[in-house]
């Protein structure tokens, strides 16, 4: 961690930075290890170019050490002034970044208290760090990318005609917690024309013989990184042939991306690849959203693999691959897979089938 937080000094100086200000969230997580909960007692990460300290309540001091915080820890009791204590340790710094999850009322407490300050965003600083992942970042994306396979695995255990999107969502969320993540993050189960709205998440909807389900699934594991990947299964039934030739562009569309994506490479050209595959097989307005976005201790952070962002992509960058053709008031369709930028090509973290599943 102490590596990690001398790059952010020295990003923070490059832009002008006097004070990083981080709070509870994946941003905190990342730079010090301390994964705090957001409670109503200020947690504050205080980053200088003299110096970093930890400020949090004293009833919590012993939840920070016990975390492996390795910096000053500064406390303050019950009645204290918490925010006071920030600008003491900021000084007279006439920059201040504030990381972009902060609450707003932290914002305003800590403008107040220090109001010859000027603040600014501190999110894509931190970002700018955490978008290249450590070697160590890539094991715990695998092993979520394989924690989240064994769920998909045993899908036809739940899966089945005449049971509600919510009952199969229930044990898909038990199985999450039982194949090795910490927490379930969301649950997709979308059956029929439920599976054409991509963010749908399980209703008391019976599933019926031969139609499509969208299955989206994802958690967070102890070492606090992210799983998230779709399929498409059937059950009880033969699926519509319009389905089938459909999901068969999707295939064709999610392998080219796949293929095609490389250190070198923008972000939106690989949403072009695929975009432009669906678009001449009938189905480019079906195609509603972004091809991807980066993943690590947060489900949705950068890349974001989208037409307009020129970035290119480096070795160590992790995000989804995962187009969608959505037909509204009859099915949807998403294959999606995490993958990791390598030196030369991608490793791909999610390896079950991705034709359609059969139940």
């Amino acid at each position: 961690m102490t590596e990690r937080l001398d790059r952010a000094r020295i990003l923070a100086g490059q832009h002008g930075i006097d004070a990083l200000l981080v709070t509870p969230g994946a941003d905190l997580r990342y730079l010090t290890g301390y994964a705090a909960k957001p409670l109503e007692r200020l947690t504050c990460l205080v980053v200088t170019q003299l110096r970093v300290q930890l400020v949090v309540p004293e009833l919590e001091r012993a939840a920070a050490e016990a975390a492996g915080v390795d910096m000053e820890i500064v406390t303050f009791g019950e009645t204290d002034d918490p925010f006071a204590l920030v600008a003491d340790l900021v000084g007279n710094a006439e920059i201040v970044a504030v990381d972009d999850h902060m609450w707003a009322s932290r914002v305003f407490a800590l403008q107040e208290a220090m109001p010859e300050a000027g603040f600014v965003l501190g999110g894509q600083l931190v970002s700018d760090l955490r978008v290249v992942k450590e070697q160590s970042e890539v094991d715990a994306l695998r092993a979520a990318g394989a924690a989240i396979d064994r769920v998909h695995a045993r899908m036809g255990e739940w899966l089945r005609p005449g049971r509600t999107e919510r009952e199969v969502g229930a044990d898909i969320a038990r199985a999450i917690i039982d194949e090795g993540h910490e927490q379930v993050d969301f649950v997709i189960v979308g059956s029929g024309p439920n599976g054409a709205s991509p963010h749908h998440e399980v209703s008391d909807r019976v599933i019926q013989a031969g139609e499509p389900v969208v299955v989206d699934i994802g958690g967070t594991t102890p070492a606090g990184y992210c799983s998230d990947s779709t399929r498409n299964y059937v059950a009880g039934g033969e699926p519509d042939p319009g389905y089938v030739a459909m999901l068969e562009v999707l295939k064709q569309a999610q392998h080219a991306q796949r293929e095609y994506a490389r250190p070198g490479v923008t972000a939106e050209s690989v949403d072009a690849v695929g975009r432009r595959i669906i678009a001449e097989a009938g189905y480019g307005d079906r195609f509603i959203h972004r091809t991807g976005h980066g993943i690590g201790q947060e489900t949705h952070e950068e890349p974001y693999i989208v037409e307009g962002n020129g970035t290119e992509l480096e070795p160590g960058m992790a995000f989804s691959i995962e187009p969608g053709i959505y037909v509204a008031g009859q099915w949807g369709a998403r294959i999606e897979d995490i993958v990791v930028c390598t030196e030369d090509g991608i490793e791909v973290l999610n390896n079950t089938p991705r034709d359609l599943v059969r139940l």
